[in-house]
């Protein structure tokens, strides 16, 4: 087997690289991807925090050997959640950040997350993809010294960070239930509570790999079943569900209904536009008509932008943004480097239940007016064909029709968004109406056109 042949190009994906391991992701392959990273952005210093997978210890390993053999010196955050690591980078000027981990997925996945200084990630447009290329060529020049490693712990100061983004003295002694599904949350969520006035319930905190109780990943409404009965058996005011690495998170309301990320980013908005009036908070075109409404009946500006963080985040830079918000569970901060934080945007919403006295469910009242679908993938052989059928329907009924991200069909009492994967031959259909007949009538008939 040649060198160039000993990495699999399939690991390097549109925002990070993942894979299983060490069958797809070895370590061999993590020390060649950090000797490019090095290369290519040429640091002098590189960031590196883990997550709780059994292989991040090997892989971290593997890092940290690839950036000082390419010269670099590496700084060992050892455990942190993704958006810690984003925080180092950008809090202590490290001109380039990896953490590994595999995010949600299941326990035999790990992955390296990029990103560079100001904690600006990298995708497969801007970087992912030369990295890549340095790494299976395996040609990184020779450097001229050694790189040391240090070893820090940044938690303290994270978690300063955090709570910087409210009055801790405004929030009251609420009883909050957090699943951190044997996650990274487990570890910093604690460090967080030593400063809340809050009683915590905790589920899953002990860090664990092989995720023995249920799957780090909250989208999915079967691995929040626990959470929402905790809510409710022991009369929790909200709950609060992590993914693996942390970064994304999931609200539960006083009566165990599990929120949407749009929802959240409604919530978020409400509160940040209070004290920051007529800032540009942007949210993505799968969230609900709700949220652009809200941000707009606050007097801030709503700017509707394409799915995915690379795209969000380089909006928000343009727009100097104070916030951004998507439906997965992912929220961005102008004050955060434009990084993503599930705990900043809990703490917020925290922060704004205390203030108003009222339930999660009375705040979202008069916002969750609508019902939605939720995303349902679809295989299709030929998603072009697919998409141009759905197109020419919905036009002779009248639509309003974009192409921001795929497509978009808009009528005044409901909408539909079908768009392609990127990885898989799937189209990824979302429907919002205002009523549920219309919902599972205009669905119905969406899918009978991407199935037919």
């Amino acid at each position: 087997m040649t060198q160039a042949a000993a990495i699999d190009p399939a690991i390097f994906k549109a925002y990070d690289v993942r894979g299983v391991y060490p069958t797809e992701l070895s370590d061999e392959a993590a020390y060649r991807i950090a000797r490019a990273l090095v290369s290519f952005l040429g640091a002098d210093r590189v960031a590196v925090g883990r997550d709780m997978r059994v292989s991040s210890p090997a892989l971290a390993a593997a890092v940290i050997r690839g950036i000082t053999d390419q010269g670099a010196g590496a700084v060992d955050l050892g455990l942190t959640t993704t958006d810690e690591l984003y925080f180092a980078v950008g809090k202590f000027g490290y001109p380039a950040g990896v953490m590994i981990t595999a995010s949600h997925n299941p326990g035999r996945y790990n992955g390296l997350k990029l990103c560079r200084a100001e904690a600006v990630a990298l995708s497969s447009e801007t970087g992912v993809n030369q990295i890549r290329d340095l790494a299976l060529a395996g040609d990184f020049g020779q450097p001229s010294r050694q790189g040391q490693v240090i070893a820090r712990d940044v938690s303290d100061d994270y978690v300063r960070h955090c709570l910087s983004f409210i009055d801790v003295g405004k929030v009251r002694p609420l009883k909050i239930a957090v699943d951190a599904g044997n996650g990274m949350a487990g570890m910093i969520i604690p460090r967080v509570f030593a400063h809340l006035p809050c009683a915590l319930v905790p589920l899953y905190f002990e860090l664990d790999g092989a995720f023995p109780n249920h799957p780090a990943s909250p989208i999915e409404p079967e691995n929040t079943e626990e959470l929402r009965r905790v809510v409710v058996e022991q009369h929790c005011d909200m709950g609060v569900a992590f993914d693996g690495d942390a970064d994304r998170m999931f609200l539960v309301d006083e009566r165990g209904r599990l929120l949407g990320g749009d929802m959240v980013t409604a919530l978020v908005a409400q509160s940040l536009l209070r004290t920051h009036p007529h800032a540009t908070i942007l949210y993505n075109l799968i969230c609900s008509r709700s949220v652009p409404e809200v941000i707009e009946r606050n007097g801030g500006v709503a700017v509707r932008t394409r799915v995915g963080h690379s795209f969000i985040k380089a909006r928000m830079r343009e727009e100097n943004a104070i916030f951004g918000g998507e439906h997965s569970g992912h929220f961005y901060f102008r004050d955060n480097w434009f990084a993503d934080s599930g705990l900043i945007a809990f703490l917020i919403v925290l922060e704004l239940i205390s203030e108003s006295g009222k339930t999660v469910s009375e705040l979202l009242k008069p916002i969750d007016t609508r019902v939605r679908s939720g995303e349902i993938n679809t295989e299709v052989s030929d998603q072009q064909g697919r998409m141009r059928a759905i197109e020419e329907h919905f036009a002779a009924q009248g639509a309003e029709i974009d192409h921001l991200d795929g497509i978009t069909m808009a009528f005044p009492t409901w909408w539909a968004n079908v768009r392609p994967s990127n990885t898989e031959p799937l189209l990824r259909l979302n429907v919002e109406a205002d009523t549920p007949d219309e919902l599972a009538r205009r669905r119905d008939e969406v899918l009978s056109i991407i199935r037919q």
